[in-house]
């Protein structure tokens, strides 16, 4: 009778959280409890099976063998669950609270310019949208898609690219007439370029000279913590800066912006993907239908 009475599955996937996460402290974060309830209930499991699952000590925990078993079947108990959950209200319309997280470029240009639309084919979803160039933990924050640009960490997040695009240097007209339109990679010594006071993959700007990839260091008056703050900055005649050719391409159109160094420029591309967790491949109804339609409407381009 006791095993009736305990919620196994909750106990379970709590455990797993705690592996998958590296502590008690995260998986607290994640399932809205506190570390010693997650703490309790680990010890409240290990009582239960009559068998250590995890060695503690002040600074790091080490699964057991048993803990190592337990963990890996757990896993796929909780996959078969969300699938037979799946099947069982295959048929219902998508619903539900949808957490989106997205970079500031992405998210002006096409997510919400595209949610009305969204909303009215799915009505009984609850967009929660935030916007941040800053790279989340999506499980801590307890986001359902995250929608990042350029070179992907390796996770256990499962990723659906959404398309690339290429960089461009660009500058306002009135800058350039203040400080002359540079003709190689060398003269940017002389220009103010602006960047992100986030670090992602290198410090400085590629270039294509002689066939050969190089990289130039860059210097500037100004840091920003996302792409649109930059190409306002840019558009103020402030100095040059690197962008997404999506973001700047209307500027450009319009003459409000001018591409620099283009002879140079690698090609490089940077990809756009939606990243979520996938654990066994099975989807929320919501955020299947969200990755579906960003598929369907998103068209980025490289131009």
């Amino acid at each position: 009778m006791a095993r009736l009475e305990a919620n196994r599955s909750g106990e379970l996937e709590v455990f797993v959280r705690v592996i998958e996460l590296g502590g008690f402290s995260a998986a607290a974060r994640a399932c809205g409890k506190t570390p010693s309830a997650v703490s309790k209930l680990v010890t409240r499991l290990e009582q239960r099976l009559g068998t250590r699952l995890v060695n503690r000590s002040t600074r790091q925990f080490q699964l057991t063998p048993e803990g190592c078993a337990y963990y890996e079947r757990g896993v796929r108990i909780l996959a078969d669950l969300d699938e037979a959950e799946r099947c069982a209200s295959e048929h219902t319309t998508p619903r539900g609270r949808l957490r989106v997280n997205a970079n500031i470029p992405f998210g002006h240009h096409f997510l919400l310019p595209l949610m009305p639309k969204f909303l009215e084919r799915y009505p009984d979803i609850t967009l929660d949208i935030m916007l941040t160039d800053e790279v989340i933990d999506i499980l801590e924050q307890r986001t359902d898609v995250a929608v990042r640009a350029g070179p992907l960490k390796s996770s256990n997040l499962v990723a659906r690219k959404l398309g690339g695009t290429r960089m461009v240097i660009v500058g306002a007209p009135s800058y350039l007439a203040r400080n002359g339109m540079p003709a190689t990679p060398n003269q940017l010594l002389t220009h103010n370029c602006l960047g992100a006071n986030y670090v992602r993959t290198q410090s400085g700007w590629p270039f294509r000279c002689a066939n050969e990839s190089i990289v130039k260091p860059i210097t500037g008056n100004a840091q920003t913590s996302d792409g649109e703050a930059l190409r306002r900055l840019t558009l103020a005649g402030l100095g040059l800066a690197r962008l997404a050719a999506f973001q700047v391409r209307e500027d450009i159109e319009a003459g409000r912006l001018l591409p620099v160094l283009e002879e140079y420029n690698p090609g490089d591309i940077e990809e756009v993907h939606a990243v979520y967790v996938g654990q066994g491949g099975y989807l929320p109804l919501r955020v299947r239908a969200f990755l579906d339609f960003l598929a369907e409407q998103v068209d980025i381009g490289q131009g």
